[in-house]
Formats: C-alpha cells, sequence, structure tokens
C-alpha cells in the first residue's frame, strides 16, 4: 500500500431521516472493499439518535421533487453525542429531506440544526470533509465552504446555488476539492469522488484494485461532468 497523504483510517457518516441511500452505500461499500487493503480502518453511522433512520423523510416533499413509494432503514451505530472523538473523515450525503417542505427554494433547517452544529464542532478535528450531492448544501449552512469551490447535484443547481452566494459554486465537475473539502455532484459521482479519495490517500494501485474487485468503471478526471450546467 502506497499512502500518499496523512494516515486516514476512521470515517463517519452522517445520516439523517430523508437521505438518499446511494449516497452513503455507494462511498461506504468502497470505504468497505479498501478496508481489506488498509489494516486498522473502521467506520462509523451517525444519527441524532440511535433509532433506525429511514431513507423517508419526515414531512412530504416540496412539490416539484420525486416523491418515492419504497424505502430503507440505516441503523446508527452512535449518537452526535457519542460518536468518536478522532474521526479522520466525516462524509455527508444529500437527499430529498434537505428542502423546506413548506419552501422548495430554501433548505430545511429544522432537520439540519443538529446536524449544523455536529459538523461545525468537529470539523477543526477532521483530516477531510466529504459531501455527496445535496448534502454540499447542508455543509453550506455552516459557512465552512465560504470562499471554496464547491458542486452539488446539478438537478438542484437553481436553488442550493442561492442558499449561500459565498460559496464558489462549480457548476460542470463531477468532484471538486478545496483543501481538506470534497464535495461530489449527484448520487452515483460520489463513488468516483470516493475512488479518487482513496487514490489520493491510499495510492492510485489501491484504488484501482478496489475498482476491479467491485467491477467499477471509473471517471477518473473531474472535469468531464455529463450533467454540468453552462452559467451564462
Amino acid at each position: 500500500m502506497a499512502t500518499n497523504e496523512e494516515t486516514v483510517l476512521k470515517y463517519g457518516v452522517l445520516v439523517y431521516p430523508g437521505f438518499q441511500l446511494i449516497d452513503v452505500t455507494g462511498p461506504v461499500d468502497i470505504i468497505n472493499v479498501a478496508s481489506s487493503h488498509i489494516p486498522g480502518v473502521t467506520l462509523d453511522i451517525i444519527a441524532e439518535t440511535l433509532n433506525p433512520v429511514p431513507t423517508k423523510p419526515a414531512s412530504k416533499p416540496p412539490a416539484g421533487l420525486p416523491v418515492f413509494s419504497t424505502w430503507q432503514t440505516l441503523v446508527p451505530t452512535h449518537t452526535f453525542a457519542t460518536a468518536p472523538l478522532d474521526l479522520d473523515v466525516l462524509i455527508v450525503p444529500g437527499g430529498v429531506a434537505n428542502f423546506n417542505p413548506e419552501d422548495v427554494t430554501k433548505p430545511n433547517l429544522e432537520l439540519m440544526r443538529p446536524m449544523l452544529d455536529f459538523i461545525k464542532e468537529r470539523y477543526p478535528r477532521l483530516k477531510h470533509l466529504i459531501t455527496i450531492c445535496t448534502g454540499s448544501g447542508i455543509v453550506s449552512q455552516t459557512g465552512l465552504l465560504d470562499g471554496k469551490k464547491a458542486t452539488m447535484f446539478k438537478g438542484a443547481w437553481p436553488i442550493i446555488s442561492k442558499w449561500r452566494e459565498e460559496v464558489h459554486w462549480v457548476s460542470k465537475a463531477r468532484w471538486t476539492r478545496d483543501g481538506n473539502i470534497w464535495t461530489s455532484s449527484g448520487v452515483t459521482s460520489g463513488m468516483d469522488l470516493t475512488f479518487d479519495f482513496v487514490a489520493k490517500i491510499y495510492g492510485e494501485e489501491v484504488a484501482q484494485q478496489v475498482a476491479a474487485e467491485m467491477e467499477y468503471v471509473r471517471h477518473t478526471d473531474a472535469s468531464i461532468d455529463p450533467y454540468g450546467i453552462d452559467i451564462e
């Protein structure tokens, strides 16, 4: 194993009612498989309580957003209060619950507030912060993205880009990295971000081995974004 950057072993994934399942399971399974090559990797699922967390949002999504008829749940390992203090990486997924159920153009701050407090409190200790899909919309509300490059699910671009205009939102990128903050475009692009993260942290050879074991064809150029938006 070739390590290109600092030692990164302890992962945490934040979940909340209404998260997008593959935003979590895609990156998590890459880390699962990578852990067979990297001794000592751990991964915790973190939520406000230890109750099973559904992909179904607590409120009906606002008009214009999809309403699914099937749902799943994940069981957290830790709460915000009990999560390990020495996490190296925190992953924040997106989901339809991020949008205010009364006004789709606004963030769902009632849902986000406990997460925002947790992210702000933990960020100074993290080595890396990763957002998937509309998870960047959540983190934008902490102010941690101010002045930094970030991207998002392009289908939500007209809305989320206005939630925090201090962010340098990138309209054409499958993923971005600005310092220790990584953000992906929509849904499955989080897997390409995670493979790039594995390559940068543990070495390209490890990333290639994991991709082969998962029979996954990587997008390795973050600038190639088939869903990118032209900004006039």
